[in-house]
């Protein structure tokens, strides 16, 4: 059954080491995509996100310029992350794992994300929604993000791994909601 990320109430964020003694945390404000997502069989899931590149927010204008920039993601020419799944395997009753082909700057890499189910709910207005968290860890270096920054006291700027979370909100879609979605 199809269903739509509810995005006022998901987020996709990241932290990164700075100069080697600090976290900087940002996220991505706009993204979007479809979840297939199987309620009888998890296993079967498919999911469909596109993040605006453009979108980065670290709280800082300078930085957020930066990492926009070819030096990082180069928004103008790579407006779009992507995720498609390839697979979930089912790893407990409320817990699996979603593999799939994560692409920045026309660079793909397959990518295993941790996913925590945390169940449904019926909102006041009707309809159902269900709820996943997802955390990873990528390596900047294997989508060609090599910029950096030697230190005076040693170490870099940037550091390599970078920690994704995700809170999923997503919302199912009626039959006719769906069938007139893919017309």
């Amino acid at each position: 059954m199809a269903w739509t990320i509810d995005q006022s109430h998901s987020e996709i964020n990241f932290s990164v080491r700075h100069m080697m003694i600090s976290n900087v945390r940002g996220s991505f404000e706009k993204f979007s995509g479809t979840i297939d997502f199987d309620e009888a069989n998890p296993a079967n899931t498919k999911v469909d996100v596109k993040i605006e590149a453009a979108s980065i927010n670290t709280r800082d204008e300078r930085r957020d310029a930066h990492l926009k920039s070819p030096d990082f993601l180069d928004a103008e020419n790579h407006p779009y992350l992507i995720f498609k799944s390839k697979k979930v395997e089912v790893t407990g009753e409320k817990t699996g794992r979603l593999i799939g082909d994560l692409t920045i700057r026309d660079i793909t890499r397959e990518v295993v994300l941790d996913v925590e189910y945390a169940g449904q709910a019926l909102s006041p207005w009707g309809t159902t929604s269900a709820g996943f968290s997802a955390t990873t860890r990528i390596n900047r270096k294997d989508w060609n993000l090599t910029w950096n920054q030697t230190l005076e006291t040693g170490g870099v700027l940037v550091g390599d791994e970078i920690r994704i979370s995700i809170e999923l909100e997503i919302i199912k879609q009626e039959e006719s909601q769906a069938e007139a979605a893919a017309a």
